[in-house]
């Protein structure tokens, strides 16, 4: 072999592998000019679906997501309405935070009937590609088997490594894995170094004064920058050997990246490089960041929003079933509650799966699981719902990619945080979805009695050549049609083939 040729076939053999010359040999530095070297793994612009679930101590009180933070606040004035009453409801149903603490919420968190196995079997089942579960929260407390944090899942609780068991679990099912890291800027150590101010406990220290709770809620001090500065470093170990312990291709950070410089980069460039000797030199790596990063450099995620247009590169949504993030008895007053008492119900879920997938978007959506590990039946039925409309439809979602525009119809949305939509959509908004030549037309409503007319497919649509056929997928047999400057019009049958939004296969004539 000349040497002339071994370039070429080094390059085909890489081409072969599905890798970019320069993802195959790239090594990342901690500065995002390297970092966005990066580039988004197909198994991720494939999965479409990820399951996400918050889970940990304050399942126990199940009365709000950031319990370990609101416990503490005796004054609601500042403090979000939503929020307003956990102390009340803490000093009522457990104790002064002085006497009982969240350190105590610890040992009743026993997770006696969580079987990992059989939930992410029903994930799969219901369409999932990856699963993301909690490995620490703002608590401060690891759901792992952490060395550098010994308020952890395995010395303490459910004595059980969480995090490990949730990865054995995702590979026997051939799910791809992923964790969360939600501590960094959310962490709620600095909230219980405080004391009430009024009443005939002002000024009696929360439960942080014995020594024995400083590796839970940091030394009592006066001086919270050196309490940080330590912090920040615990994080880094704490975060390093969670990549390196249970080698996750998904890392989801609850805001920008954590500490940035040095150690938010340093954990960036660790985990590019370590997935990509886990993978034999192919990056399999999905880092999540919500804001303040280098465009490129990590797969950017919206929380309880979506993208308003077709996005260039592949990003993600996270939100949630259930009205907190956590499993909770009590309801959130947002006022924007579904009637069933759930954030979002399933009507209005997949149509959001297909905007968002529509836009190159993923889903991560969560769930709550109680505090005995046991997912509750309502939200299972809404992912059941869900599972039963991707038997169906699927094909319109998984190993799809976008068309040159996301679709048409009145509805629109903004891009950030909270913008979500959470009401049905349109009848006359549609979708598009690509695989291959196959061009799917997606209705997030019944479109009509009879017949309806999708405008940019018309016979002066470039992008669209001619058609062979129309079907109308859970259907039998094609459709009537006709294609003009309008647009093109599809018949409709008389039947619905299901309850949620439409998919419309529309095959190409071979060429």
């Amino acid at each position: 072999m000349s040497r002339k040729r071994k370039p070429f076939l080094i390059a085909a053999f890489i081409g072969v592998l599905g890798l970019s010359a320069a993802q195959a040999n790239v090594t990342f530095a901690p500065n995002w000019k390297s970092l966005q070297q990066y580039k988004c793994p197909e198994w991720f612009r494939d999965a479409k679906l990820g399951i996400f679930m918050h889970w940990g101590v304050n399942t126990v009180p199940a009365y709000d997501g950031h319990y370990g933070r609101y416990m503490y606040i005796q004054d609601p004035n500042g403090v979000k309405a939503t929020h307003q009453s956990v102390y009340e409801h803490h000093v009522k149903t457990y104790g002064h935070p002085s006497k009982f603490g969240y350190k105590d919420f610890i040992p009743m968190w026993k997770a006696e009937k969580w079987d990992p196995d059989a939930l992410v079997h029903f994930y799969k089942q219901i369409g999932a590609r990856y699963i993301v579960p909690v490995a620490v929260h703002c608590d401060n407390f690891d759901n792992y088997d952490s060395t550098y944090q010994s308020w952890n899942s395995v010395n303490m609780g459910p004595k059980r490594d969480i995090i490990g068991q949730w990865k054995q679990a995702a590979e026997r099912h051939g799910l791809r894995f992923g964790v969360s890291s939600h501590l960094g800027e959310w962490a709620h150590v600095w909230y219980a170094r405080a004391s009430d101010t009024s009443g005939p406990l002002k000024g009696v220290p929360y439960d942080v004064t014995d020594p024995n709770y400083a590796g839970l809620y940091g030394d009592r001090g006066d001086d919270r920058t050196k309490l940080q500065a330590g912090f920040k470093e615990n994080w880094f170990l704490r975060t390093k050997e969670l990549v390196d312990k249970y080698q996750p291709d998904l890392l989801y950070f609850d805001s920008g990246l954590p500490y940035e410089n040095p150690y938010g980069l340093r954990i960036a460039a660790h985990f590019y490089n370590a997935n990509s000797a886990w993978h034999n030199g192919r990056l399999e790596a999905v880092l999540n960041v919500k804001r303040k990063f280098a465009e490129g450099a990590v797969v950017h995620d919206i929380e309880k929003g979506q993208a308003k247009e077709l996005r260039d590169l592949p990003w993600q949504t996270d939100t949630t079933i259930n009205s907190g993030w956590f499993y909770q008895t009590r309801k959130y007053g947002h006022g924007h509650e579904m009637p069933s008492g759930f954030y979002l119900d399933e009507t209005v879920l997949i149509d959001k799966l297909v905007d968002i997938v529509s836009k190159n978007g993923n889903l991560l959506l969560n769930v709550g699981l109680r505090a005995d590990g046991t997912l509750p039946d309502d939200q299972r039925y809404i992912l059941q719902e869900m599972g039963d409309w991707l038997v169906l439809n699927g094909e319109a979602i998984f190993d799809t990619r976008p068309w040159i525009k996301y679709g048409e119809g009145p509805t629109q949305n903004e891009t950030g945080y909270n913008t979500e939509p959470r009401t049905p959509w349109d009848k006359r908004d549609i979708r598009f979805t690509t695989k291959g030549k196959t061009l799917y037309t997606i209705a997030l409503d019944w479109p009509g009695e009879k017949a309806f007319t999708v405008t940019s497919l018309s016979d002066r649509q470039p992008a669209l050549g001619p058609i062979q056929s129309v079907q109308l997928l859970g259907h039998e047999g094609t459709l009537k049609w006709r294609r003009n400057a309008e647009g093109l019009t599809i018949q409709l049958p008389k039947r619905r083939p299901c309850k949620y939004a439409y998919v419309f296969k529309i095959v190409p004539t071979q060429q």
